[in-house]
């Protein structure tokens, strides 16, 4: 700046005025060129560390995507599965042999086969609850990820109406008219003292209970609908993990 402000003074002290005038305007040029390079290098690095915090959120949310995605298919697999249990059961409601069940057959009545499925949501939760939100660049992702909890609200409000049918209504109407020592295995007691102290089920009035009967149905509706929810919620989960897989590739 010193050598600037030299050049400046004897252009001055010459009389050289139109020089001058050409120089000073030519110091401001190569000042503002100065400014626009910095401020272009400072630009660039926000931007590459805005870019390193995108792609750990696009990873992190990437395995808690996949992660829900197997969970949903084993929960798919699950629900399928009670389904055809439980219409198993309501035909032999149907039949008139209910006195002539066999071994399958009752353990088909008595076992309820519940396992919750639980996704992950933390990462999900955390992106659209804090800034991290604000780094996220396509459109498309952004509309999904800000929608995805309500649809894992949905599931997990379907989850709970199923236990509560199971644990509250189910369970109590089964025990009504069998023993729950008739579930133990043979392994844990000995046959023969099981059957001296356990009081008999009785597998045909708890088939003929309206009770009974009302639970099944109900479970069924509901298991149908979140058989539903589960296929719908994978897709959905597909899209994501297929948009956030395109974003960390670019």
């Amino acid at each position: 700046m010193r050598l600037f402000r030299k050049i400046r003074k004897k252009l001055l002290i010459s009389g050289k005025i139109k020089n001058y005038v050409i120089y000073a305007l030519g110091e401001i040029l190569l000042i503002v060129i100065g400014v626009l390079i910095a401020w272009k290098i400072n630009n660039l690095n926000e931007l590459r560390k805005n870019r390193i915090v995108e792609v750990k959120i696009y990873e992190s949310l990437n395995e808690e995507l996949n992660s829900n995605l197997v969970l949903l298919d084993s929960s798919i697999a699950s629900y399928t599965k009670n389904r055809e249990a439980i219409e198993a059961t309501i035909d032999l409601i149907m039949t008139e042999q209910q006195n002539e069940l066999g071994t399958d057959e009752k353990n088909t009545i008595i076992n309820v086969d519940y396992k919750p499925t639980q996704l992950h949501t933390g990462a999900i939760n955390s992106v659209n609850t804090t800034n991290k939100f604000e780094f996220i660049e396509g459109v498309l992702l952004k509309n999904l990820i800000a929608a995805y909890p309500n649809e894992l609200d949905n599931f997990e409000n379907q989850e709970a109406k199923i236990k509560n049918i199971i644990v509250n209504r189910l369970q109590p109407a089964i025990e009504k008219y069998v023993s729950l020592i008739d579930i133990l295995t043979k392994r844990e007691f000995n046959l023969n003292k099981l059957q001296t102290f356990s009081v008999e089920s009785n597998y045909a009035q708890l088939l003929q209970s309206r009770e009974y009967q009302n639970c099944l149905v109900d479970r069924l509706l509901q298991t149908e609908i979140q058989l539903t929810n589960a296929k719908n919620l994978r897709e959905k989960t597909k899209i994501m993990a297929f948009q956030l897989h395109k974003e960390l590739t670019n």
